[in-house]
């Protein structure tokens, strides 16, 4: 399903990018480690190794076998035919409407006296189910 193979100037460029984006996130997180209050750079330099490692496993997945990854890891790579990339952009587009009523229940949560820590956490986890929920219903629908 896969619509075509990388030149090798795109295999160099797109090492390069994610080489730029690692540095990028690396350099964040010591700097939130040195400035930030608790432990807030340990948390996002674990959030990113786990991202990292996800989009680094889709991507081993994608290129051994193409017709065997699922549908969400041919369209998040761009890889994808035209019915993944379709879906892919219409959940992410729910995802985007539904995210200002999520941040507003979290902003009025905090304003009443919620702890900021437990809202931003509930926050991420309502908004990837969400996500999700629109990936599986629209692979569903189309």
């Amino acid at each position: 399903m896969s619509r075509t193979e990388l030149t090798s100037r795109q295999k160099v460029y797109g090492l390069l990018g994610a080489m730029a984006v690692l540095a990028v996130v690396i350099g964040l997180g010591l700097l939130l480690r040195a400035r930030a209050p608790g432990n807030m750079g340990v948390g996002f330099l674990q959030g990113a190794a786990v991202g990292v490692l996800a989009v680094i496993v889709m991507a081993w997945r994608l290129t051994r076998d193409p017709d065997g990854a699922t549908t969400f890891e041919r369209a998040f790579t761009q890889q994808g035919d035209e019915r993944e990339d379709e879906v892919l952009t219409r959940a992410l587009a729910v995802l985007g409407l539904l995210s200002f009523p999520l941040t507003g229940a979290a902003v009025i949560a905090i304003g009443l006296g919620a702890e900021v820590a437990m809202i931003l956490f509930f926050l991420l986890i309502a908004q990837l189910l969400v996500g999700a929920a629109a990936f599986v219903t629209y692979s569903r629908l189309m």
